[in-house]
């Protein structure tokens, strides 16, 4: 599954983007701030994470920066599940912060989770990360005031998560819209998950 941006391509990952995802994602600044991921981050850990298997209705995009040259990988932003229900994560490279991927990126996900026919869903921050509070908000994720403690891979702890949640629209005239804004292939793909 692909989706553009006006400044990204989202794709899957490939196991040739390994070391590119090392070098972007190697730093304790990212890796903190993150539930899954463990630290140091290592290449064995980023060939891993390429060539793993991704569930059909939880897809996870790299974040490929559109240029006249080769595209440069500017972060990772998906669907995963937690504690039963749909979760929005993504993270960004340090050179790309404040500039607004997380937010663009986001939005894309969110299109095509609704696509999909997800009616909710919920993402969080660590307390001590409130840069990705702002992104959620900015993304229509509702604050549910409800803190979780959750295990950090990185961090080899439990830290305190800040809740959120989305409700999405069922609206035929925005289901339309959502799903036009991708790329050619991807009705055909929704429709072989339908059938599936």
């Amino acid at each position: 599954m692909f989706a553009r941006t006006e400044r990204l391509l989202l794709r899957p990952s490939w196991p040739e983007d390994a070391q590119e995802l090392h070098r972007a994602i190697d730093d304790e600044g990212i890796v903190r701030n993150l539930a899954r991921a463990p630290w140091p981050y290592r290449l064995d850990d980023a060939r891993s994470f390429v060539t793993a298997s991704q569930p059909t209705l939880l897809p996870n995009f790299m974040l490929m920066l559109r240029t006249d040259g080769a595209p440069r990988l500017v972060g990772s932003c998906g669907l995963g599940e937690h504690n039963g229900e749909v979760e929005l994560g993504y993270w960004i490279a340090r050179p790309y912060w404040g500039l607004g991927f997380a937010t663009e990126a986001g939005r894309a996900v969110i299109r095509i989770a609704h696509a999909i026919g997800y009616k909710k869903l919920i993402a969080g921050h660590f307390t001590d990360n409130p840069a990705s509070g702002r992104v959620l908000r900015k993304l229509g994720f509702k604050n549910t005031g409800r803190v979780e403690h959750r295990h950090s891979l990185g961090r080899g702890q439990m830290v305190a998560s800040a809740l959120y949640e989305m409700e999405l629209s069922s609206s035929d005239g925005e289901d339309y819209l959502m799903r036009s804004a991708f790329e050619p292939g991807f009705n055909r793909y929704l429709n072989e998950l339908r059938a599936a």
